[in-house]
């Protein structure tokens, strides 16, 4: 298995991405390899800093990085030697296994969707974030920013996605999925939840148990939860926000703290031919430790390659 990581992506690279994979190094299995891509040299000097062997990674040297405000589909056709284009390029050509960069999030969707592509039968694909349980364990949610304006077919799509990352990943057998409302009552919401609630309930692909209010989000009424991605980051972002205000007036509060993006690496992107992670751009070296062990856990879990026989 080889795991390509961007070392260029996010606010403190290069240092914060390879520290983080010396990190994800030590607890990965001997039979796995990080692919550092980006520049060589910067990496090579981290490395030798910390006190850690070349050898234990594999590296792809480029000259250009997108940076966080540039136009995603210009950035990436104008410089296909940055570490994001060639971390696609090599994800498509089947020499890593997994990609996951904590830069530029638009071409990362943009890489995804254009580079590796959709699964065949795949609408669009969803960014799935986490959700903490008040009780323990997390759900997980999609879609929340890939896909603004959707469809009642798309949203069905993401119900069987979130529920087989949530089988196939996180071994949760049989998971409830709910569609995130206004209410509970199957007339009630917007003209895209009326129309998605009938599709859901005649479903066979997952085990629907209703609409969902958002004061359900954080209790274990539903282990998948389904919106529209203008709804979904406008929550996630919301959820980001109780951590980084417990924090800012010196609260310590430990359901609060599992908000914390380090704890998760990194969101999944779902529906495409190959497993693609897109991290925080504030990432750290332990949310990038997170987000390399989350790139294994797809891949070895083979979560892809279910999903194309689901749809083929």
């Amino acid at each position: 298995m080889r795991i390509g990581i961007d070392i260029m992506g996010g606010d403190f690279a290069p240092k914060a991405t390879v520290l983080g994979a010396i990190l994800a190094y030590k607890e990965i299995p001997s039979d796995c390899r990080i692919v550092l891509i980006g520049d060589q040299q910067a990496a090579l000097s981290l490395l030798a800093e910390a006190g850690i062997p070349a050898d234990h990674f594999d590296f792809v040297h480029t000259e250009e990085v997108i940076e966080m405000g540039e136009h995603p589909a210009k950035a990436l056709t104008q410089k296909q030697k940055s570490s994001i284009a060639v971390g696609f390029y090599l994800l498509k050509e089947g020499k890593i296994d997994a990609f996951a960069s904590a830069g530029n999030s638009g071409a990362m969707l943009v890489g995804s969707m254009f580079s590796v592509k959709a699964i065949p039968g795949m609408s669009r694909p969803a960014i799935c974030t986490y959700i903490p349980k008040e009780h323990g364990g997390f759900g997980v949610m999609l879609d929340v920013g890939a896909n603004a304006d959707c469809k009642p077919e798309m949203l069905l799509q993401f119900g069987v996605l979130g529920s087989m990352l949530m089988e196939t990943v996180f071994n949760t057998k049989n998971p409830k999925v709910g569609l995130l409302n206004i209410g509970e009552e199957a007339e009630k919401g917007s003209i895209l939840t009326q129309a998605t609630y009938p599709l859901f309930k005649d479903s066979k692909d997952i085990n629907f148990i209703g609409n969902i209010e958002g004061r359900d989000l954080f209790n274990d009424k539903a282990d998948v939860i389904v919106c529209d991605g203008f709804t979904g980051n406008i929550v996630l972002k919301l959820a980001e926000t109780f951590h980084d205000l417990t924090v800012g007036k010196g609260m310590h509060n430990e359901f609060f703290e599992r908000f914390n993006y380090e704890n998760y690496g990194g969101s999944p992107v779902l529906g495409v031919n190959a497993p693609v992670v897109v991290g925080h751009g504030i990432s750290n070296d332990i949310a990038i430790k997170n987000m390399i062990l989350l790139c294994k856990e797809m891949v070895q879990s083979k979560l892809t390659e279910k999903i194309k026989a689901r749809y083929n």
